[in-house]
């Protein structure tokens, strides 16, 4: 079977995209079927570049069984634009950065996507960055980021 691959993207790769890639690697291990996924997160700027997560993120994911601690930050890159299969963005600007980097490449661009497009039970378009505000955006986070790998994951089974 052909590995499918995704990538989350949000702006440093420290809080909202290697949440969503801890989160969804989690469920993904739920399903036999989707084994064949490989799941990575960036962000468009490369201003935390090889740092780990910001702990309050790894706070929130480990007291509801998600682990973030091999998730290091890295830039997004247009090779990762060609690698991937499906590149689920946080919000709109870095959605704009990102097409950006596709350098009109409609091929590329159909690729891109707002994560929350797969949220069955929020009517929100953005991932909200919790890093200026307080612990309850981090878990805030979190829930919108665990309805949408479920809509996610019921996509990609059908």
């Amino acid at each position: 079977m052909k590995t499918t691959r995704v990538l989350f993207v949000c702006m440093g790769n420290i809080c909202r995209s290697p949440t969503a890639e801890g989160v969804f690697r989690n469920r993904v291990g739920n399903y036999p079927s989707l084994a064949h996924v490989d799941i990575d997160s960036c962000g468009t700027i490369g201003y935390h570049q090889g740092e780990p997560s910001d702990p309050r993120s790894v706070k929130a994911a480990k007291a509801r069984g998600y682990d973030l601690s091999d998730i290091l930050s890295r830039k997004l890159e247009y090779q990762d634009l060609e690698t991937f299969d499906y590149i689920l963005v946080m919000d709109k600007e870095n959605y704009s950065n990102t097409i950006v980097l596709a350098e009109g490449n409609q091929n590329l661009i159909n690729k891109v996507k707002l994560f929350l497009e797969y949220s069955e039970n929020y009517d929100l378009d953005e991932v909200p960055d919790p890093y200026y505000g307080g612990e309850k955006g981090f878990d805030h986070v979190i829930d919108l980021i665990e309805d949408a790998s479920e809509g996610f994951i019921a996509s990609l089974l059908s």
